[in-house]
């Protein structure tokens, strides 16, 4: 007897084992139609796709690939689907059924499963966290729009997918960057890596700019790095008093190196953009930037505490 075909590891943490079904006969009429290993062959036409689905680009030549592969060994990993209003809605392997379709297929196996909204965004966010090819402002959306959605914070997502939340934090920060730099993400002119190191920089016009060196230099993440410091550092120019420790009589080169370390302890800290401005007098402010609703608790979380930020 065959073993049941499974599904990925992740899917099944959170859809569970599929129900086994007993084989149908290869030599009957009805084999193709009945259930085989817990699968049923649904017509590609009566499968909807997945609404919370992150991707939205599909690389063409690869699903041509794939639909010469499906001709010659078959699907060997089932499309996942539930049952929707007498219909069909894609959970899982909406690559394989576009593949099926090139190549000309009328019907697919499938897992019929039980599967609410929330646990088809899980889902569509799992799956596509583990393809390479889904660009990183992809996965950061999807991310955003979850947590928008159903109002959870990036520690409890973090939990339900068992990943790390600074995977979550990271990417997400993506989404505060211009849309020119975003743009620049998904069409592969900048890798995901120069993306979050422009981030420290609160001046979109200084993104900008950077981001054309890095294709026109060919600058590596370490080089932007290195860069955004250096500008840090030059930023303000006027004599800053009292800061830190420092002590007055000490040089505005000094204090102005030291203010920029400060700067980068605080956005280390908060995993945000912050930005220390400090006058004479030792007055100044810390600008605390956040690119979305979730951000923001998340920061008052961090900086007033889980108990206060609930009673709020």
């Amino acid at each position: 007897m065959n073993s049941p075909r499974r599904l990925g590891r992740g899917l099944e943490a959170l859809l569970g084992r599929p129900p086994s079904s007993p084989d149908a006969s290869p030599g009957s009429p009805d084999a193709q139609q009945a259930p085989r290993d817990g699968l049923s062959q649904l017509h590609v036409y009566e499968i909807e796709n997945n609404p919370f689905q992150p991707r939205r680009d599909y690389d063409e030549p690869a699903i041509a690939e794939l639909a010469e592969s499906l001709k010659q060994h078959g699907m060997i990993q089932p499309l996942v689907v539930r049952r929707q209003e007498g219909r069909y809605q894609l959970i899982s392997g909406e690559r394989r059924l576009r593949a099926a379709i090139l190549a000309g297929w009328q019907q697919v196996p499938a897992q019929v499963r039980e599967a609410d909204d929330r646990q088809m965004s899980e889902v569509a966010i799992v799956e596509n966290l583990q393809r390479k090819d889904l660009n990183a402002l992809e996965k950061a959306a999807s991310f955003q729009q979850y947590l928008e959605r159903y109002g959870c914070t990036q520690e409890e997502l973090a939990g339900r997918l068992s990943i790390d939340r600074s995977t979550i934090a990271n990417l997400i920060r993506l989404l505060e960057l211009p849309e020119a730099i975003q743009q620049a993400v998904r069409a592969s002119a900048i890798s995901p890596g120069h993306a979050r190191a422009l981030l420290p920089l609160g001046d979109e016009r200084e993104q900008m700019a950077l981001c054309q060196r890095i294709g026109a230099e060919s600058l590596s993440v370490r080089a932007i790095e290195e860069l955004v410091q250096e500008m840090i550092r030059e930023a303000d120019h006027e004599p800053l008093a009292v800061i830190g420790g420092v002590k007055r009589g000490k040089s505005p080169r000094h204090s102005k190196e030291h203010q920029s370390a400060l700067a980068q302890e605080f956005r280390t800290a908060l995993g945000t953009k912050v930005e220390l401005k400090q006058k004479a007098g030792g007055r100044g402010q810390i600008v605390i930037h956040f690119g979305s609703h979730e951000e923001f608790e998340r920061l008052r979380e961090h900086l007033c505490g889980r108990v206060h930020s609930k009673a709020g």
